[in-house]
């Protein structure tokens, strides 16, 4: 099945799978609202991510209702068919083409909803809905509740619990079926493109901005629909800002640039980080600099493996940034010390990866019960160190405002885990090589 292509038997089983895990209870999963830009511009629809899961139906003004129950159904509210809007805004299922496109059990008016929820909870165990996400959706749930209660004398009981059905969600999500590693592998091999093609198009002189549309033309030309979240294109000193997106810096010979970038395809996904020279060539000290990031990514990668806790990959990426430090007399004191005491945390302060999905920090815990999880096969996460050497006065001059991330998406397995952005360049040889095929 192709990224785009729509198969409503996998979505069912995923509606089957929750209604299962949930014991009995209604569940209800709203999209996302469309949101006003300014006046009335709205930006770009994106549904949300949990309703999208359970339903692959990305029209807005929707919510899937899941009956649990020795016979489970599922229900999907939409908007109904409207030739006049369908004029403006383009095509709408309505109920019975959603019914019959995404194998819903049934399907009605979305303004329908108020008065079916209320019929529909009575009598039911539970009801499991995005508690405190949304303070409107959070009131509408006291309705149909209350809807019931008043129907007390009648004989008809309110759920006596309410539960977040992101829990359970989360922990679908979490584990990725093939169809889903599909997608992300080819989100990753669109950005992997867009990262060689900002690689080529560098160059002093040129504007942070033009990096980004080079990233932005490379994902929109190959069918992803959106970047995964908006580029950071930062060069020299702005690479030791995490999250700088101003994007409007020129580029200046003699120093790197920063790129952590990618795309969305078909709601899933991408995320890579890489730093190269605007020139062609890494200076010694950025170089040197560079080396202890790729190293301690490595031995990170490392332990991404079935089995390993999720902090392994940051522990082992942060010894080798530690020791990196002291060698580059950023830090005093010994190794053991310097992890002590996490002064290493002035020049790396974030940890070192996050799950990776249909959001691009993605559903799931890192703990339960306390303790980390365990990784398993088909979780896909990020594996990012770094190291951010703001100018100061006690840092060596040659070292002052090099910024250095490197990241990959990264696939656990049965065996040795799998790196899906590994056709983007990364070492000093690949990079200055793609550098000097450009000039």
């Amino acid at each position: 099945m192709k990224p785009n292509e729509l198969d409503p038997s996998l979505h069912g089983a995923r509606r089957a799978r929750l209604a299962q895990a949930m014991q009995g209870g209604i569940a209800v999963v709203p999209t996302a609202p469309e949101r006003i830009r300014n006046r009335d511009t709205h930006y770009p629809y994106r549904y949300d991510s949990h309703f999208y899961y359970l339903s692959g139906f990305a029209e807005p003004e929707s919510v899937l209702v899941i009956v649990a129950g020795a016979q489970p159904k599922s229900l999907l509210f939409c908007r109904e068919k409207n030739e006049e809007r369908e004029t403006w805004d383009g095509f709408r299922f309505g109920p019975k083409g959603a019914q019959e496109r995404f194998g819903f059990d049934a399907a009605f008016p979305i303004g329908e909803l108020d008065a079916q929820l209320a019929a529909l909870l009575s009598d039911q165990p539970a009801l499991y809905y995005p508690v405190g996400a949304d303070a409107e959706w959070d009131l509408r749930a006291m309705g149909w509740l209350n809807a019931v209660r008043a129907q007390a004398r009648s004989g008809a009981s309110a759920p006596e619990r309410v539960q977040d059905v992101r829990a359970l969600v989360d922990e679908m999500r979490l584990v990725k079926d093939a169809h889903e590693m599909e997608v992300m592998r080819r989100a990753a091999a669109i950005s992997a493109g867009a990262h060689k093609r900002a690689i080529r198009a560098a160059r002093p002189g040129r504007f942070e901005y033009e990096l980004e549309a080079e990233l932005l033309y490379e994902f929109r030309r190959h069918g992803a629909q959106f970047p995964a979240y908006w580029p950071i294109v930062a060069g020299g000193a702005n690479a030791c800002v995490l999250h700088y997106v101003s994007n409007d810096d020129v580029l200046r010979d003699g120093e790197l640039v920063l790129i952590d970038a990618g795309c969305e395809l078909a709601g899933y996904a991408s995320d890579i980080t890489r730093t190269f020279p605007v020139g062609n060539k890494f200076s010694g000290a950025q170089k040197e600099v560079y080396e202890i990031v790729l190293a301690a990514q490595a031995a990170a990668i490392g332990k991404v493996r079935t089995g390993s806790g999720w902090n392994e990959p940051h522990d082992a990426a942060v010894r080798v940034l530690a020791q990196g430090m002291i060698d580059l007399k950023l830090l005093a004191g010994t190794l053991d010390e310097v992890l002590e005491k996490e002064t290493y945390k002035r020049f790396y302060m974030h940890r070192t990866g996050h799950w990776l999905g249909l959001d691009v920090h993605d559903a799931g815990d890192y703990k339960r019960a306390g303790k980390w999880r365990p990784l398993a096969p088909g979780m896909v996460l990020t594996v990012e160190p770094g190291l951010y050497i703001r100018p100061a006065d006690d840092v060596p001059k040659a070292l002052r405002g090099i910024g250095i991330r490197i990241e990959d998406d990264v696939l656990v397995t049965n065996g040795a885990c799998e790196v899906i952005t590994h056709e983007t360049p990364k070492s000093v040889a690949d990079i200055e090589a793609l550098k000097r095929d450009a000039s």
